[in-house]
């Protein structure tokens, strides 16, 4: 009997220390490995130069649990963090309290993913940008508009649209605009690889020549696969040095990104964008044109016409025509179908 009591006794013990070992550790996993974030969604903390520990505090509280919290309070102490303060972008979501306690202190961002889209000017980039990185759109376009710094990269001011091909990349929100424009740079010559190089040399127009034309052709038409035939009509054109005659670089003369109608008197507007008043290309991309429309050019269909007209049905496509005096005919049909809905 002494003996049974006294195993008795011994797994109790035993259990009593498997039960404190098992709170112990749902307590641990609990305060360092549970999610940090206070609401369950992902959140950014976002830390610059200015900031000391109290404001990082103060950034961090209202984002985290307060378990998460306490915890990223006693790892920066023991780290020594107030004396090195990393700056950047760190997540704040599903992943323990640990873990992203030590990114943070540790200086380990979470990327930002940033879109290049087919815009209509630098503006517009620039803004697109700078509203998800550190520097600011007015330090974007300063360099944009540098001729320095548009040389370094092979541009200009004009023709540096030509350098961002429309994509996704990752980047760092502390990125300096130099650094995000060497990737840019980078990118941009990833893109035009041995085979689209050489395409370029059979349209006869060097890369930004491309890119230039493909910006019109965007403008002409949301339909990818009309592209090619637009490109072709533009590019017979150029081969009989005809005037490209391009509404959308009236648009752009003329900052009337919007109209439906082209009037007579912007046709004259001395502009060197304007290609009713001036042979060949415009300087530079009325925007960023869509790769689509880059491939476009340099797949182009060859075919005879020289002409085309946005198609009276206002299904965004064109009637092509061969000879002007077709051509008059579907810009008729065009402009009755105007004045039948009213637009000026």
């Amino acid at each position: 009997m002494t003996k049974t009591k006294g195993k008795s006794k011994g797994s109790t013990s035993r259990r009593i220390i498997v039960a404190i070992l098992a709170v112990l550790a749902g307590v641990a996993y609990f305060l360092f490995f549970s999610g940090m974030s206070r609401t369950g969604k992902e959140y950014y903390l976002l830390i610059d130069e200015d900031d000391n520990i109290d404001s990082v505090y103060a950034k961090l509280q209202p984002l985290s649990t307060p378990h998460g919290f306490w915890v990223f309070k006693q790892l920066a102490g023991v780290m020594g963090y107030a004396d090195n303060i990393r700056v950047g972008r760190f997540a704040v979501g599903s992943s323990g309290s640990l873990q992203t306690s030590r990114h943070i202190i540790n200086g380990l961002q979470a990327p930002v993913k940033i879109t290049i889209k087919s815009v209509r000017t630098i503006d517009d980039l620039a803004t697109d940008v700078s509203g998800k990185m550190m520097f600011t759109r007015a330090e974007l376009l300063s360099r944009l508009k540098s001729k320095e710094t548009c040389k370094k990269y092979g541009f200009t001011p004009e023709t540096i649209p030509a350098m961002f091909i429309p994509n996704t990349y990752d980047f760092y929100w502390n990125t300096t605009v130099d650094k995000f424009l060497d990737k840019m740079s980078e990118e941009n010559k990833k893109f035009w690889n041995s085979e689209r190089k050489e395409k370029t040399k059979k349209v006869g127009l060097t890369q930004s020549e491309v890119v230039t034309l493909a910006s019109i052709v965007d403008e002409e038409t949301d339909n990818e696969a009309e592209m090619p035939d637009i490109a072709g009509m533009y590019i017979n054109r150029l081969h009989i040095n005809m005037p490209l005659q391009a509404d959308p670089t009236v648009k752009f003369a003329t900052r009337n990104f919007t109209a439906r109608r082209i009037y007579q008197k912007w046709l004259t507007v001395d502009n060197p964008y304007n290609t009713y008043k001036y042979r060949g290309l415009p300087p530079g991309p009325i925007r960023i044109p869509s790769v689509a429309a880059i491939d476009a050019v340099l797949n182009y269909v060859h075919h005879d016409y020289i002409y085309m007209c946005a198609k009276e049905d206002f299904s965004g496509t064109h009637n092509f025509a061969k000879t002007y005096e077709e051509h008059q005919v579907n810009a008729e049909k065009y402009a009755k179908a105007l004045n039948k809905r009213g637009i000026n």
